[in-house]
């Protein structure tokens, strides 16, 4: 299946997040990790606020990432993925039970396979607001030039497990 991994093409990422996701981890949105901040309190600042507004969560050490690139994943590194989820929610987040956790990483697992419709190794960012209604996220495919005299940029190398 494609599902999104973190990648990072220079070290900004370790510059700019207080934790910066790790090459190769399976991401989500993240959004949810901002859910109760209200915008007006002055949390949303800094290293915070940066996360906020352009992070995508790996799901290993859940630090934030700029980009992350459309991967082939096996099906046990995807059920693995939402288990760590789950935990995570449980943990960090206060989820009522094991079973209301794994129900929303399902959803964040879906949510961000969703993003997957484009070529393996597409890059995608995102663009995180307040809206009225709460946030709002803008997902954008991350193009080279057209007249890019080097050709291709990236690559990705999987394991042997594709994972």
């Amino acid at each position: 299946m494609l599902f999104p991994k973190t990648i990072r093409l220079d070290q900004s990422d370790v510059q700019v997040f207080e934790r910066a996701a790790e090459p190769g981890e399976l991401a989500v949105s993240g959004a949810f990790a901002f859910a109760d901040l209200d915008p007006e309190s002055g949390a949303l600042a800094g290293k915070t606020r940066q996360a906020f507004a352009n992070g995508l969560m790996g799901t290993e050490s859940f630090g934030w990432s700029t980009f992350i690139a459309v991967a082939k994943v096996s099906d046990e590194a995807y059920q693995a993925m939402i288990e760590r989820l789950a935990d995570h929610f449980v943990a960090d987040y206060g989820a009522p039970d094991r079973e209301a956790a794994l129900a929303a990483a399902r959803g964040e697992a879906e949510f961000a396979a969703g993003l997957c419709e484009h070529e393996v190794n597409t890059l995608l960012t995102v663009e995180r607001e307040f809206g009225p209604d709460g946030i709002v996220e803008r997902f954008r495919v991350v193009q080279p030039p057209d007249d890019y005299p080097l050709g291709r940029v990236w690559d990705m190398v999987y394991d042997d497990d594709g994972v």
